[in-house]
C-alpha cells in the first residue's frame, strides 16, 4: 500500500452547509431523535495505517424527519440483554435506509405510476404475510415459549397473560397469582395461501381529521407538522384518542420520550406524573421500538427495567407487566441449556431448567417464529424429485472445489447454508447454472439491483441457458421477488413457482424479510442461503443468516475461493482481526493521512475529482465514497455538499437536487437504491436508479432521497465500485467495529483509498472489537423443530 501520490493541497476546504437537512416531518419534536451513541468499532493496522471507517453510527446527528434510521438509539434508549444497551446504532438500522423517511411507515411507493409501484407492492405483501402469521398465532393453544418447567417471576409473567388472552381474569387482576405453565404445542404444518393483488396503499387521512390532530399538537406545544403522521397512525377520532394519552405522541418515529413528556405536561396539567401508567406502557414499547432499531427481536427483561429506570420509571416491573397485560408486548421463556438439534428433553425430569425471560413486540417475535417454522419445514421435507442423482452427481464431478461440495449438498438438502467473500459469488452461479441444465426451476435473488447486475454478468460468463420465455438470466432481488415484479411469480396456492431459490447477500436479511421468503417456498424446494459472514449484519432486527449458522441445523459450505488482488488480501486479513501491510505495487491500495475533518472533507474531493482519476484512471461517477455516518463535519451530508459543489454545482431548486446529482433513494425501510436525478416537473423527482426510471412525489423527496456520493457502509453493502474512498475522521474512531470496516473496504473492486484520521483506533478495532450482539431467538426455536442429524 502507499500514501497519496498528491500531497501538494493541504489546506481544508471551507465549511459547508447541509444539502438538503431540513427539520424533517417532526420538526423540532425529532430533533434529538438523531442523538445516538455510536458504537464501538474494530479495525487493525499496522505501521502503515490502511483501514476503513467506523461504524455507519459514528457522528449520530440525525434529523427527525430521518424516522431515527440515521441514529435509532442511544445507549440508554435501546438496551440489550447483553449489556449492549445501544445495540448497533445507525450501523443497525438506518444506514440502508438512507433517509429514514419510510420508517414512518405509511406504506406508500415513491414511485408515481397508475399501477403499484415496486415499494407499495412490497410493502402490502409484508402487510399480507403479517395478517397471515397473526391468524396462526391465533389457532395456537398457548402463548409463544420455549423451555419448560419455570418458577419464580418467569411463570407469573406468562401465567398473567395467559389469564388476559383467555379471558379468564380481567387485566387489573391478572397477577395475583401463578398458573401453571403449559408445554407449547407442537406448530401446524403452514397453510399455502392464494397470492391476493396487493391492496391499494392506504389513503391519506382525511383533512379534517389533520385540522383535529394539529389543534391538540399546538395546544400541547408540539410541532403541528406532526399532524398528517400521527392522524394515519391513530386513525380514527386521532385527535381524542391523543388528548386522552398523550405519551401516544412516541409512536411517531423521531420524537423522544422527554418531548412527549413535555406534552403531556401541557395537555395534562397537574394530572401529569412520573407514575402514570400510560406513560410506562409507552415508554416500555419505545425501548423494545429502538431495540429493534438497534436489530433486536427481544430484550432481556432485566435490560429493558434497567433502561426503564433510566427513563424515570419508578417502577420498571410494573410498567413491563402492564405492558404485556394491556398486549402490547409478549414475554417469553428460552432455556439456557438448549439441547442440540432434534434431542428431547428426559420425561419425568423434575429439574429446573434455567431460563432467560425476553420481552419483545409482537410483530418481531411471530416473524422469528414463522421463520423458524419455515427453515424446519424446508430442512425436514424431501427435495423434489427434479433431477436424477445421476444428473447432480454429474453436475458436481463437472464442477471445481467448493462448487462441487455446494452442489452436491443442494442435490440432496432442503437447506444449505454456504459462505466466503466475493470471488465465491462464482460457487453458488455454477450451482444455478448446473440446476438450471438439470431442468430445475432454479432462481438466485441479491440484496440491490447492482448485485443482481453483477451475479446476472457472472452467470452469462458461464454459459446459463435463458429459458425460452426469459429475457434475461434466472435473477431477481429480494424485494422484487415478494413483491412479484420480478422472479417467476406465484403458482396457484400462493408460493413463489419454483424449484431451487439462491439468496445472495443473505446477511442482509432480517427476520420479516426472511420469514416472508421462507413462507412463500413451496413444499420440497430448497432454499441455499450464501453470504460473507464478515459484513454487517442486517438494517432491520435479527442476525438471521448468523443465527442458523450458530443452529447448525443444515449442511455449511465453506468456500475454499480467495478474494485475488491486494484488496482482497487486505480485506480477507481483517476478516480475521488482523490489518497488515499488502503490497500495492499498481496503487490499488493509498493511505491519506488527515488532522481534522475539514482536511479529510477537502482531501476526499481531491481524491474524486482529481488524483484517482488522473492516477489511476477512474473516473468520479465510478469512485464511491464511503464514511461513518450522516452527521458530523465529515458524515455524509457534509461530503455531499462539497462534492456537489466541486462535481455538479447548481441552484438546487427541487428539494437542494438537479439533473445529474448522484443520489441515493430508499424506497423501503432498509432498501437504499444509488441512482442519478433526471429531472424534476410538477409529478415530481425524476430518477434513475439501476437503469430504471423513478418518480418520487415532491412531499416525500425530503425523506426518500439524499445525494449519493457518499454513502454509509450500509447503504453500500451489497454492491461495489471500481474505486472506494474510505473516511475515517477523527470522531469516527469509538464507532469502529471489525465487521464496518471489512464492509467498507471490501466495497472496491479495483481501487482503495483511505482518508485516514484515526490513528491507532482503527487497528484496536480490527484486532479487538466485534460485531456488537443482538438479543434474538431464532435458534432456540429453530433448533428443537430439527430432526437429530443421522
Amino acid at each position: 500500500m502507499t500514501t497519496d501520490p498528491e500531497t501538494t493541497e493541504t489546506a481544508p476546504g471551507p465549511e459547508r452547509p447541509e444539502a438538503g437537512a431540513g427539520a424533517g416531518a417532526a420538526g423540532t419534536a425529532g430533533g434529538a431523535a438523531g442523538e445516538t451513541g455510536g458504537g464501538p468499532a474494530s479495525a487493525r493496522g499496522s505501521g502503515d495505517p490502511v483501514g476503513g471507517t467506523g461504524a455507519d453510527a459514528a457522528t449520530g446527528g440525525g434529523r427527525t424527519g430521518d424516522g431515527g434510521a440515521d441514529a435509532p438509539a442511544s445507549s440508554a434508549d435501546a438496551p440489550a440483554s447483553s449489556g449492549d444497551a445501544g445495540a448497533s446504532g445507525a450501523d443497525g438500522s438506518g444506514d440502508a435506509a438512507g433517509d429514514g423517511g419510510e420508517a414512518v411507515g405509511t406504506g406508500d411507493g415513491a414511485a408515481v405510476s397508475p399501477q403499484l409501484s415496486e415499494a407499495e407492492a412490497e410493502l402490502a405483501a409484508q402487510r399480507i404475510e403479517r395478517e397471515r402469521i397473526e391468524r396462526r398465532k391465533a389457532e395456537k393453544k398457548g402463548p409463544i415459549a420455549a423451555g419448560a418447567r419455570l418458577s419464580g417471576k418467569a411463570a407469573d409473567l406468562l401465567a398473567a397473560v395467559r389469564a388476559v388472552e383467555s379471558g379468564e381474569k380481567p387485566a387489573a387482576s391478572a397477577f395475583s397469582g401463578p398458573e401453571p405453565t403449559p408445554r407449547r404445542p407442537a406448530a401446524p404444518e403452514p397453510v399455502r395461501r392464494v397470492q391476493p393483488q396487493a391492496p391499494p396503499a392506504p389513503a391519506a387521512p382525511a383533512a379534517q381529521a389533520v385540522a383535529a390532530v394539529r389543534a391538540v399538537l399546538v395546544e400541547g406545544g408540539a410541532p403541528d407538522g406532526l399532524a398528517p403522521q400521527i392522524a394515519a397512525t391513530l386513525g380514527e377520532e386521532a385527535d381524542a384518542r391523543l388528548r386522552a394519552d398523550p405519551w401516544r405522541l412516541l409512536r411517531i418515529p423521531g420524537v423522544r420520550p422527554e418531548q412527549a413528556d413535555t406534552f403531556a405536561r401541557a395537555l395534562l396539567g397537574p394530572q401529569c406524573r412520573p407514575d402514570d401508567e400510560r406513560r410506562a406502557r409507552a415508554v416500555t414499547v419505545w425501548l423494545l421500538e429502538q431495540a429493534a432499531l438497534a436489530g433486536h427481536t427481544a430484550l432481556e427483561a432485566p435490560a429493558l427495567e434497567a433502561a426503564l429506570a433510566q427513563r424515570s420509571v419508578p417502577d420498571p416491573d410494573a410498567a413491563v407487566r402492564s405492558t404485556i397485560a394491556e398486549g402490547e408486548a409478549l414475554v417469553f421463556q428460552d432455556a439456557l441449556d438448549t439441547a442440540a438439534p432434534g434431542g428431547d428433553e428426559e420425561e419425568g425430569s423434575e429439574e429446573e431448567r434455567p431460563v432467560r425471560v425476553l420481552i419483545g413486540l409482537e410483530r418481531y417475535a411471530l416473524a422469528e417464529e414463522s421463520l423458524a417454522d419455515g427453515l424446519a419445514r424446508l430442512v425436514g421435507s424431501v427435495p423434489k424429485d427434479d433431477g436424477s442423482a445421476e444428473g447432480w452427481e454429474r453436475a458436481a464431478r463437472s464442477a471445481r472445489g467448493s462448487a462441487a461440495e455446494l452442489i452436491r449438498a443442494a442435490a440432496g438438502h432442503g437447506l444449505v447454508v454456504h459462505t466466503g467473500g466475493e470471488a465465491s459469488r462464482a460457487e453458488p452461479a455454477a450451482l444455478l447454472c448446473a440446476a438450471r441444465e438439470l431442468g430445475v426451476r432454479a432462481w438466485a435473488a441479491t440484496h440491490s439491483p447492482a448485485g443482481r447486475t453483477l451475479f446476472a454478468a457472472l452467470i452469462g460468463g458461464s454459459g446459463l441457458p435463458p429459458a425460452p420465455e426469459e429475457p434475461r438470466p434466472a435473477v431477481a432481488t429480494v424485494a422484487g421477488l415478494l413483491s412479484g415484479t420480478e422472479g417467476p411469480g406465484r403458482d396457484a396456492d400462493g408460493a413463489l413457482d419454483l424449484d431451487l431459490l439462491i439468496v445472495l447477500d443473505a446477511p442482509q436479511l432480517d427476520v420479516e424479510t426472511a420469514a416472508l421468503l421462507t413462507e412463500s417456498l413451496p413444499d420440497g424446494a430448497r432454499l441455499v442461503l450464501s453470504g460473507d459472514p464478515g459484513v454487517l449484519w442486517s438494517a432491520g432486527p435479527g442476525r438471521v443468516f448468523a443465527d442458523v449458522l450458530a443452529a447448525g441445523v443444515c449442511p455449511r459450505i465453506a468456500s475454499r475461493t480467495p478474494d485475488p488482488g491486494p484488496i482482497g488480501e487486505l480485506v480477507s486479513a481483517i476478516g480475521v482481526g488482523e490489518l497488515p501491510q499488502v503490497d500495492a505495487p499498481g496503487k490499488e491500495v493509498v493511505i491519506v493521512p488527515v488532522r481534522d475533518a475539514g482536511e479529510a472533507v477537502h482531501r476526499t474531493v481531491q481524491l474524486v475529482a482529481d488524483s484517482v482519476p488522473r492516477a489511476i484512471g477512474i473516473p468520479p461517477e465510478d469512485t464511491q465514497v464511503i464514511t461513518p455516518g450522516h452527521g458530523g463535519a465529515a458524515g455524509t451530508r457534509a461530503l455531499n455538499a462539497a462534492l456537489k459543489e466541486r462535481l455538479n454545482p447548481g441552484p438546487g431548486r427541487f428539494g437542494g437536487f438537479d439533473p445529474g446529482d448522484r443520489i441515493v433513494h430508499s424506497p423501503a425501510p432498509g432498501r437504499a437504491l444509488p441512482g442519478r436525478v433526471v429531472r424534476a416537473d410538477a409529478e415530481g423527482l425524476h430518477l434513475e436508479c439501476s437503469g430504471a426510471p423513478v418518480v418520487v412525489p415532491k412531499e416525500r423527496v425530503e425523506q426518500s432521497v439524499r445525494h449519493g456520493w457518499a454513502l454509509t457502509a450500509h447503504q453500500a453493502v451489497g454492491q461495489r465500485w471500481p474505486a472506494v474512498v474510505v473516511v475515517l475522521p477523527g470522531d469516527a474512531a469509538q464507532a469502529l467495529t471489525r465487521p464496518w470496516v471489512y464492509t467498507a473496504f471490501g466495497r472496491a473492486a479495483g481501487h482503495l483509498s483511505v482518508v485516514l484520521g484515526v490513528e491507532q483506533a482503527l487497528p484496536r478495532a480490527v484486532a479487538e472489537v466485534p460485531a456488537k450482539p443482538r438479543t434474538t431467538r431464532l435458534p432456540v426455536l429453530l433448533r428443537p423443530q430439527v430432526p437429530a442429524p443421522g
